[in-house]
């Protein structure tokens, strides 16, 4: 991104100006800000993020690239046009889910509730938990069928062969346990994984963070990244520092 030379800032001093008001601000006006920004949890957040979709008709699902459709309340991936092929499960192929980036098994096996009955005693019982699971930086939509395959598996790179999904260039293997993602959205995953770590405080192996530091460098930021991040910081009062450090 580049800023007038007219400009007395640039967007990174603008940021560390702000960043530096906020600090002085009394706890009562943090209190303030915050409550102004949408209640995150993941009802919410698919809410929010179906009308910032629906606003931009021209993004894509996230893996596949396939058109989006709104009939309704729903959205709908125009498998035809991408080149996508079912799998097996046509019916979840052909609508779209909101896909957590890092699995809501990732983050909530790091929580007590998660031992005590899974994702629904988290749900029901755990609040930290609800504000993880609506981060609407790690939501993105995703065709239901490949959702539904990819599960809770890690992402990896092991130059496998494509063709799974027709023209759809994601690859499961249920074998090994493992997910190999498009080029197209290898650094918004790294970015979202990263700031997920750091912004709820999550463990990532060392073999992970080594893998996503390296993608967010090889696969630099969309303008739609950047438009997204912009977005969801309006709604739940946040950025991806990751995503935004590259949109200057």
């Amino acid at each position: 991104m580049s800023y007038s030379n007219n400009d007395l800032f640039s967007p990174r001093q603008l940021r560390w100006l702000a960043a530096t008001l906020w600090l002085s601000l009394p706890l009562s006006a943090h209190a303030a800000a915050a409550s102004a920004a949408q209640p995150q949890t993941f009802v919410a957040a698919k809410k929010a993020l179906f009308k910032l979709y629906q606003a931009n008709p021209q993004q894509t699902t996230f893996y596949c690239g396939c058109p989006i459709r709104y009939q309704g309340k729903k959205m709908v991936p125009d498998l035809e046009r991408c080149g996508y092929k079912v799998r097996k499960q046509a019916t979840r192929a052909a609508r779209i889910e909101w896909e957590h980036i890092m699995p809501a098994a990732d983050f909530g096996r790091q929580r007590l509730c998660w031992q005590e009955g899974g994702r629904k005693s988290c749900v029901k019982n755990d609040p930290g938990f609800a504000q993880i699971e609506g981060d609407m930086h790690n939501l993105v939509p995703a065709i239901g069928e490949v959702n539904g395959d990819r599960g809770d598996l890690g992402f990896s790179d092991w130059n496998a062969a494509t063709g799974m999904y027709g023209q759809c260039e994601m690859v499961i293997d249920f074998k090994r346990r493992q997910a190999q993602p498009p080029q197209r959205s290898r650094g918004a995953i790294a970015r979202a994984y990263l700031y997920m770590a750091e912004r709820h405080q999550l463990r990532l192996s060392d073999q992970q963070r080594k893998l996503y530091n390296g993608w967010n460098r090889q696969y630099p930021v969309s303008r739609w990244e950047c438009e997204r991040d912009e977005a969801i910081a309006r709604l739940q009062g946040n950025h991806n520092r990751f995503v935004q450090e590259q949109c200057d």
